[in-house]
C-alpha cells in the first residue's frame, strides 16, 4: 500500500504489521510511482477537503459519503472512457472472461452510506 504521509498513522501501521501487509512509501517527488492514488488524493483534496468546513466528525463523515457517492456514481472519469467507476465495474463484472472473485465485493457494510442522514 502506498499513501502520502497525510493518511499515515500509527494505527494504520500497527494494523498493517499485525495483518502482514507490506507498507511501501513512494520516493519523495515521484508521484508517478503511484499515479492512481496520487490522482485520487488530489481529487479528494481539491473537491472536498479544500472546499468544506467540518463541524464535527459526523459532519465530515456525511460530507465524505456524499462526495464518495458523486465520485463513484455520478461523475465520469476520463481514465475509464468517460464512464463512472460504478459503470466500469458493471461492465467488468459482465465480462465472462474475467476470473470469478477478481473484484472486491461492492456491498461492504462499513462503507455503506445507508445509516447516514444526508
Amino acid at each position: 500500500m502506498c499513501y502520502g504521509t497525510e493518511f499515515t498513522s500509527r494505527a494504520i501501521l500497527q494494523w498493517a504489521s499485525q495483518n502482514k501487509v507490506e507498507w511501501h512509501y513512494i520516493d519523495p517527488g515521484k508521484p508517478q510511482q503511484n499515479g492512481f492514488i496520487e490522482s485520487f488524493n488530489g481529487s479528494l483534496r481539491d473537491e472536498l477537503l479544500n472546499e468544506e468546513l467540518f463541524d464535527s466528525l459526523a459532519d465530515a463523515r456525511r460530507k465524505l459519503a456524499i462526495w464518495r457517492y458523486d465520485y463513484n456514481h455520478v461523475r465520469p472519469h476520463s481514465s475509464l472512457g468517460n464512464r463512472t467507476p460504478a459503470q466500469a465495474r458493471r461492465t467488468f463484472v459482465q465480462d465472462d472472461s474475467i476470473t470469478p472473485g477478481a473484484l472486491v465485493q461492492a456491498s461492504i457494510p462499513e462503507y455503506s452510506t445507508a445509516r447516514l442522514s444526508l
